[in-house]
C-alpha cells in the first residue's frame, strides 16, 4: 500500500520511542511525512530509533532531518515540562502529534506485591501519561493549535490480569485519564484516544515465559500474537485527520482476545 503521506505538517512527539511499539511508531508517522521527536529513558534507544528514520546527524536534540532524540524520564513533573520546552526550541513549535508509549513492569501477585513496585509501575504508566498529557497540551492551547493525543493502554487495563495488578490497575487509569481529557480538550481543537494493545511481540512480552505465551496464542482468533507495525498503523490512523471526528475512544488492537 503506497504510504498517503497524512502527516506531511505534523511533529509528533513519542515517548517510549526507544523500542517495541514506541519505535514502530516513530518510523510509521515518519514514513506518513511527520517530523518526530523520540523520547526515552535510554537517550542512546533514542538516537538509535532516530537513526531508523533517514537523514543526517545523529547528537541529542539535534535535528536528524526533520528527527530528533531526547532523554526523558517522563515520571518526573520537571522533566516532562523540560521536554516539551525543548522539543519546542528545537523544531520552534509544539508538538501537533503525542503518543506516549513509555511503560513499565514489576509484575507480581497481590498478596506479595511490594509498594515499591506498585509505584513504580503506576509512576511511569500512569502518572507519566499524565505529566506527558497535560504538558503537550498547555503547550497546544498556549498556541492556539490542534492536536492529537494518543496513549497507549492495554487491554489488560480493560480485563485485567493475573499477576499485573499494578500494570493492570495503571492501563486502566490511563483509559479514564484520556477520555476526560477528551472531554475538557475538544473545545480546543485536541483530540484524545487511547490505544488497547493486546499480546504484542515486544521487549516486554518477550519476558514472558513461552508456555505461557503459547496458551495465550491459543486463545487469540487471529491465530498469533500481534506485531508493533500493528499497532502503530491505529496510531498513525488517531493522529490523522482521517479521524478527524473521533476522540474519548478506546481503540482494542488484540487479535480478537477478550471479545
Amino acid at each position: 500500500m503506497a504510504t498517503q503521506l497524512r502527516l506531511r505538517s505534523a511533529l509528533a512527539l513519542v515517548t517510549g520511542a526507544g523500542s517495541g511499539i514506541g519505535r514502530a511508531v516513530c518510523v510509521r508517522l515518519a514514513r506518513e511525512g511527520a517530523s518526530v521527536a523520540a523520547c526515552d529513558l535510554d537517550g542512546a534507544a533514542a538516537r538509535e530509533t532516530v537513526g531508523l528514520l533517514g537523514g543526517p546527524g545523529n547528537v541529542e536534540g539535534v535535528p536528524r532531518g526533520a528527527h530528533a532524540a531526547f532523554q526523558v524520564d517522563v515520571s518526573e513533573a520537571v522533566a516532562a515540562r523540560q521536554l516539551l520546552e525543548q522539543v519546542q526550541a528545537c523544531f520552534s513549535r509544539p508538538p501537533s502529534v503525542v503518543v506516549s508509549c513509555a511503560g513499565v513492569t514489576r509484575d507480581g501477585f497481590l498478596l506479595h506485591m511490594s509498594e515499591n513496585d506498585w509505584d513504580k509501575v503506576i509512576a511511569v504508566n500512569l502518572k507519566g501519561i499524565f505529566l506527558v498529557t497535560q504538558a503537550a497540551a498547555q503547550a497546544l492551547v498556549s498556541n492556539g493549535g490542534r492536536g492529537s493525543i494518543i496513549n497507549i493502554s492495554s487491554i489488560v487495563g480493560k480485563v485485567g490480569n493475573m499477576g499485573q495488578i499494578n500494570y493492570a490497575a495503571s492501563k486502566a487509569g490511563v483509559i479514564g485519564l484520556t477520555q476526560t481529557a477528551a472531554l475538557e480538550l475538544g473545545r480546543h481543537g485536541i483530540r484524545c484516544n487511547s490505544v488497547l494493545p493486546g499480546f504484542i511481540t515486544t521487549p516486554m512480552t518477550q519476558k514472558v515465559p513461552q508456555k505461557v505465551l503459547d496458551k495465550v496464542t491459543g486463545k487469540i482468533p487471529m491465530g498469533h500474537l500481534g506485531d508493533p507495525e500493528d499497532v502503530a498503523d491505529v496510531v498513525a490512523f488517531l493522529a490523522s485527520d482521517d479521524s478527524r471526528y473521533i476522540t474519548g475512544a478506546s481503540v482494542e488492537v488484540t487479535g480478537g482476545l477478550f471479545m
